[in-house]
């Protein structure tokens, strides 16, 4: 809840003249705070510029109801003054006739800006990238290079990256900083005083993720989008932490056994919450039924040995635990290219005896526990209470073996057949060591206690 200076008493022109001089990200805290009707009366009221400045705010909540909202000839001059990259974003939440109308209104700068990003599929290089920024002939001086980014830095995202052209072909040459042009002699041609070696580029279909991390290694204000050698836009670091969030809410959503929504929780509708998460929740239903069938067909042994049903939750818990600890750091060294999809066998080798290790210590632990609650009287096992001791010491070695194993291997198979890792949920993975799980404790239960308790 927004608990910041500006409150909205009624007055909008009261809030908009107050909101002017208020920084932009605590003006965009206190219109999420209002509802619908009245977050438009003051978005209305405020200057052209200070609205352009609420909506280029990756926080605002709904920008494209909000637009979609506004009188046409408002909300065409706040798409025009907004970064491309931002006004896209807008363009991409509207639906027809007001995308439509809105495309009308718009300068033909913007029309060509709008193009250019809305062409590429979402969670590309290219779907992020702006188209304002700096670039020029690689045969200027260093004194002509600063003197253009005074007359255009207000026109521009970002002015901290330069990029160099060919002055015949216009193709990139290098990039180069302004802090190493500040620092250079004036009369040097621009290209002297960049760094050795290629520039760090994406191409416009390379996914977002990519770009972060280029970024995050080469430490760059902004990464260039290069297609057939011209620079069609660059993609900045705070794009890219702006993606890196939302792609991190989606992570953990789907990690949680849900579709990703990208509405906030309070401003999504009942009808679509439910869609998001009915759909999951059915699938892992119907995978938990494989459970009761394990059961069903392990339930003669059950009668005749009901103090294995006592270990039935551990068992399960353990196992589907050790899965998910597996999934989450398989996804993560993915996600970051720690890993690749030809490694999959070194981290199955990595993970066997991971996995036995820690079955071990839980097996100890179990053991230990059942001799315990028997030679102190607070739980009788019968009198083959070593021989359950043992098997479940040796059930949750295979089990944990098991969970470690399908945890960290199902990333690698979802991303192989072109799915989201992330996908691989710790309920779905849950569910399904659950069901070898009890396979696997049966079959050593079997084994172990023949002859005696079954």
């Amino acid at each position: 809840m927004y608990q910041g200076t500006l409150v909205y008493q009624g007055d909008a022109q009261v809030f908009a003249r107050t909101a002017e001089h208020e920084r932009t990200p605590d003006v965009v805290d206190a219109l999420n705070a209002q509802e619908h009707d009245d977050a438009i009366k003051i978005l209305t009221a405020l200057p052209d510029e200070k609205a352009i400045a609420v909506f280029d705010q990756p926080g605002l909540d709904s920008p494209g109801d909000l637009i979609a909202s506004l009188p046409k000839p408002k909300a065409a001059r706040i798409l025009t003054g907004m970064s491309a990259d931002r006004a896209a974003e807008v363009f991409r939440q509207l639906a027809e006739p007001v995308r439509g109308a809105l495309f009308k209104l718009v300068d033909a700068d913007t029309k060509a800006s709008l193009n250019r990003v809305l062409r590429y599929p979402v969670h590309s290089a290219g779907s992020i990238m702006t188209t304002e920024f700096v670039s020029v002939p690689c045969n200027w001086t260093v004194a002509e290079t600063l003197d253009y980014v005074r007359r255009v830095e207000r026109s521009r995202e970002t002015v901290y990256a330069i990029y160099l052209l060919d002055p015949e072909k216009q193709t990139l040459v290098q990039s180069v900083s302004l802090r190493r042009l500040i620092a250079a002699e004036p009369t040097a041609t621009v290209q002297s005083v960049t760094q050795e070696g290629q520039p760090v580029t994406v191409a416009p279909l390379t996914d977002r993720e990519e770009a972060a991390r280029l970024i995050s290694k080469y430490d760059l204000l902004a990464v260039p989008v290069v297609d057939d050698g011209h620079v069609i836009g660059i993609v900045t670091v705070d794009d890219v932490i702006d993606a890196i969030l939302e792609e991190s809410a989606e992570d953990v959503q789907k990690f949680g056994g849900m579709e990703a929504i990208d509405e906030p929780y309070m401003q999504i509708g009942f009808t679509r919450m439910i869609r998001k998460r009915a759909g999951w929740l059915c699938a892992l239903f119907l995978s938990e039924m494989l459970t009761a069938s394990a059961m069903q067909h392990f339930s003669d042994e059950l009668q005749r040995a009901i103090v294995l049903t006592l270990f039935i939750p551990l068992i399960m818990s353990s196992g589907g635990n050790s899965g998910s600890q597996a999934t989450s750091l398989l996804i993560r060294a993915l996600a970051l290219q720690e890993v690749r999809l030809r490694d999959w066998w070194r981290v199955a080798l990595r993970e066997i005896p991971t996995g036995v290790v820690l079955g071990a210590i839980l097996g100890v632990v179990g053991i230990v526990r059942i001799v315990a609650w028997q030679k102190l009287g607070i739980y009788d096992y019968g009198p083959h209470w070593l021989l359950v001791a043992i098997t479940i010491g040796a059930a949750l070695v295979g089990i944990v073996l098991f969970g470690s194993l399908s945890g960290s291997m199902l990333p690698f198979i979802l991303k192989r057949f072109g799915f989201d890792p992330a996908s691989a949920s710790a309920p779905f993975v849950a569910t399904l060591v659950d069901v070898t799980g009890l396979v696997i404790y049966f079959s050593v239960a079997l084994m172990i206690l023949r002859g005696t308790l079954l």
